[in-house]
């Protein structure tokens, strides 16, 4: 297998002129596309819908392309918000398996999955759980990777909006459904990879045993889709890949140890070689405390508190790599410690 990366900056949520230009030069094959990562500057909250113009408009594009059967197997994960330093960009992944020749070495290697829709009432449940696990082991079959080789899973998830609630919806909040979708998809990752027991499991869990969690989960919601659809990437020992990956674990928000832990993780950057993109996770400590002192994220009513995590984690984190061009998500519900989150960085 040998992966891709290219990082692109964005203007706005519907700039596609660097992909554009990448497929015109003939350095990025669209046919190879296989997961597209994106940061828009929308609040990020549920009527966040740079999100699904974002991805709208990357499909137009790609179905005039490629079309429609190759389009529907590529993986969109848009993540709104942009607070603070952030830089809007999207990360396109791609993948070949043919025809490849010369030595191999230990590098990236990744797989996908799109699991079935879910109803609302199975939004931030059990039953989203074990799908999503059962999706995340697909995913990691496909790219020929173990569960200890995983260095990062990405998910986009979806949530209930207020136009369909019902009853036996885990919760009336919209708001709220975003964390126990993200909380279970994230739950469905630490299973897959052996990090939480299906017998230590229960549906009280979610979203309140925060004890409970996985190390490489990153997991984002949206209005713009019904189903999961499921990143994974490791490192596998046969890889035509120049690319790495590696991961740690931030304990808080300013934890910029873990943005070097990572990084080493990773093997390192070489002589010539380069960081090329970073993925965090961002959450208010929900303590109300951040190193010992109070801090105000969690009472402010004008500002979500998963916008200003992003903001603060996002300026910790680039100011490590002097780079604002970087993948930072809010809400880190079972995504790490609370408090916390993973990182992974792919280096060349």
């Amino acid at each position: 297998m040998k992966v891709d990366v290219f990082k692109i900056a964005q203007s706005g949520p519907d700039d596609l002129s660097g992909l554009a230009a990448l497929v015109q030069q003939g350095t990025l094959d669209p046919k190879t596309i296989v997961a597209i990562l994106g940061k828009t500057e929308g609040n990020g909250c549920v009527n966040d819908f740079t999100r699904g113009f974002a991805v709208a408009t990357l499909k137009g594009y790609l179905r005039g392309l490629i079309g429609d059967e190759l389009t529907d197997q590529v993986v969109f994960v848009m993540s709104g918000g942009t607070e603070g330093v952030l830089s809007p960009h999207m990360t396109v992944f791609t993948r070949q398996s043919k025809g490849l020749t010369g030595a191999t070495q230990t590098g990236l290697a990744l797989g996908v999955c799109h699991t079935r829709d879910f109803s609302t009432d199975e939004i931030g449940t059990l039953t989203m759980v074990v799908e999503v696990a059962a999706g995340v082991e697909r995913a990691i079959a496909s790219a020929g990777l173990t569960a200890e080789a995983v260095h990062f899973v990405q998910i986009k998830c979806p949530l209930i909006t207020a136009a369909h609630h019902t009853q036996a919806a885990i919760t009336q909040d919209s708001y709220k459904s975003m964390a126990y979708s993200r909380g279970a998809s994230a739950l469905g990752v630490a299973l897959a990879l052996g990090e939480v027991q299906r017998g230590d499991l229960t549906a009280a869990d979610i979203c309140h045993n925060y004890r409970l969690y996985s190390s490489v989960a990153s997991t984002s919601a949206g209005v713009e889709l019904q189903n999961c659809e499921i990143l994974v990437l490791g490192n596998a020992p046969q890889s035509h890949s120049r690319y790495r990956i590696g991961h740690s674990v931030m304990a808080h928000a300013l934890d910029i140890a873990a943005v070097d832990l990572a990084i080493h993780s990773a093997g390192g950057v070489s002589d010539g070689g380069q960081i090329v993109n970073v993925f965090a996770k961002a959450e208010a400590d929900p303590s109300g405390q951040l190193l010992g002192h109070r801090h105000t994220m969690l009472d402010d009513s004008d500002i979500n508190h998963t916008r200003m995590a992003r903001a603060v984690v996002g300026a910790a984190i680039a100011a490590v790599v002097q780079d604002p061009m970087i993948y930072v998500s809010g809400g880190s519900e079972h995504q790490g410690p609370p408090g916390g989150g993973p990182i992974a960085v792919i280096v060349a």
